[in-house]
């Protein structure tokens, strides 16, 4: 008997909150080699990126991974990469403050410390794309996808959400705009025309 075709899970919204997390740290390295580590504008795009990367491993950990988990019991090889997973975002903890640290105190490393952190987040992103996101393909639904992503806006909520989709389309071309739009509710699509994108850029963070 044939074995059913998993429906392909929409992977876009991932991909682009990496991407946003790749061109933020692109940005703080430039900042930093251009000796503007302490420029409010700087030190808020810094904050931003530590709350979305916070909120986004919080939630994936909390409501991912553990529905991943459940779908691999007796994977022994899978579940090696769930672990995996948690012992890289646990990892970035103290890369993370090692940075706030250098950002502080006017760290003459401070340049070594921010590749330190991209080389981590940037591993570890490369890592969940390339074997985390086929496995959540193998074993998880559409409908299981959909309830991830709705913990993520539930811990977002209205606030949060008026910042992260503006944050995400920041700087991206068309073709990436509209894929990442497009798996988006009309409603959502319009207030981040009409308002969101507006108090975004009046923030100027990262100066740019």
């Amino acid at each position: 008997m044939a074995v059913a075709q998993q429906a392909q899970i929409n992977f876009a919204v991932m991909y682009a909150t990496h991407d946003a997390f790749r061109r933020d740290l692109q940005r703080l390295a430039a900042a930093v080699a251009a000796g503007r580590a302490k420029a409010p504008e700087v030190r808020d795009g810094w904050e931003n990126f530590k709350f979305q990367l916070h909120l986004h491993h919080t939630v994936e950990d909390s409501d991912l991974w553990p529905r991943v988990a459940g779908a691999v019991s007796g994977r022994p090889a899978d579940q090696r990469l769930l672990d995996e997973m948690e012992a890289e975002h646990a990892q970035l903890d103290p890369v993370l403050a090692a940075v706030d640290d250098g950002m502080a105190r006017g760290s003459a490393d401070l340049p070594a410390r921010v590749a330190e952190l991209a080389r981590v987040l940037g591993d570890h992103m490369a890592h969940e794309e390339n074997e985390a996101l086929p496995l959540i393909q193998d074993v998880l639904t559409g409908k299981d996808w959909d309830a991830f992503r709705g913990a993520m806006a539930r811990k977002q909520g209205p606030k949060g959400a008026a910042v992260y989709f503006p944050w995400i389309t920041d700087g991206q071309n068309a073709t990436e705009r509209k894929a990442f739009l497009d798996t988006m509710p009309a409603p959502v699509k319009a207030l981040n025309k009409l308002f969101w994108e507006s108090s975004y850029r009046k923030r100027g963070m990262w100066g740019v």
